[in-house]
């Protein structure tokens, strides 16, 4: 075998033993009360499904990336569709569509549906949910598959430049990550300002306001010190002049390489390579 050859195998061994690995702590960690079951009746989309007694569930936990919805809405039907599952959460309140979020496992299997649509690399890590060490479960999630390349992740497009501003502005009103390296970080006024180019009017920034940055310090993001760290960020693009990312949960921001653990102390930084996305 070449040196080549055995680098992926080498690399398709890591990632198998790192999924085998994290999925029980992961699960555990996104084990909410039990809220309800019943048998799905249709899949309406890739996060929302009906039941046979009329109520609408959105998956909760994740965001879909734009590109893929069509196939993450026929994955979503083949893994529920006519079968039995069980909605968990720490709340019911259904949203304003009447929809109910839920994390959703089949029953009698045990398999949890948002993390088989991240771990095939069909869905992305939300960051509004609340309880932390659920949130670092999906982020795991998420990058082990990002690191194996699948679904989504098996080109560039799901995670973009920091530095090609055109690009970011073609994902407007969408859900979107990007990584990039920070070139100032400051407070102004009532918001402070993590950006990525010094034409501050035109390139990608992120604005948090002050009344959510001790939430973001307290998630361990020292803001103060983000000049010239790399740092992978997700939200809804906005455009205030040029692309801009608003932060409104801490999960939106991650320093890459940061070691982060779920249960089980499984490292993130274990999933995600110095040189990813350079």
């Amino acid at each position: 075998m070449s040196k080549r050859g055995e680098r992926v195998a080498g690399l398709a061994m890591s990632v198998a033993l790192i999924i085998c690995t994290c999925v029980q702590p992961a699960l555990a960690a996104c084990a909410f009360a039990l809220q309800g079951d019943g048998r799905v009746s249709r899949v309406l989309d890739a996060k929302t499904f009906r039941l046979e007694d009329g109520r609408e569930v959105r998956l909760a936990g994740i965001e879909l990336a734009a590109d893929s919805a069509d196939r993450g809405k026929a994955m979503l039907a083949a893994l529920i569709e006519s079968r039995d599952v069980s909605l968990h959460g720490s709340d019911d309140t259904p949203d304003r569509y009447g929809r109910q979020p839920a994390f959703v496992a089949l029953k009698g299997s045990g398999t949890q549906v948002q993390f088989e649509m991240l771990s095939r690399g069909e869905a992305l890590a939300s960051p509004t949910v609340s309880d932390p060490a659920c949130s670092r479960a999906l982020l795991a999630a998420e990058a082990a598959a990002r690191a194996a390349r699948r679904g989504i992740w098996t080109g560039s497009a799901a995670l973009k430049n920091a530095e090609s501003t055109d690009d970011i502005l073609a994902r407007l009103g969408r859900f979107t990550i990007v990584e990039g390296t920070v070139s100032s970080a400051r407070l102004a006024g009532a918001t402070f300002y993590v950006n990525f180019g010094r034409r501050w009017t035109r390139d990608f920034a992120v604005t948090i306001s002050r009344r959510m940055m001790p939430s973001v310090e307290a998630a361990g993001i020292d803001l103060k010190s983000l000049k010239d760290k790399r740092v992978r960020v997700r939200g809804w693009i906005e455009k205030r002049g040029g692309p801009r990312i608003e932060i409104t949960h801490p999960g939106q921001l991650e320093l890459i390489g940061a070691a982060r653990t779920i249960s089980g102390d499984l490292a993130v930084k274990k999933f995600v390579p110095e040189d990813e996305g350079k």
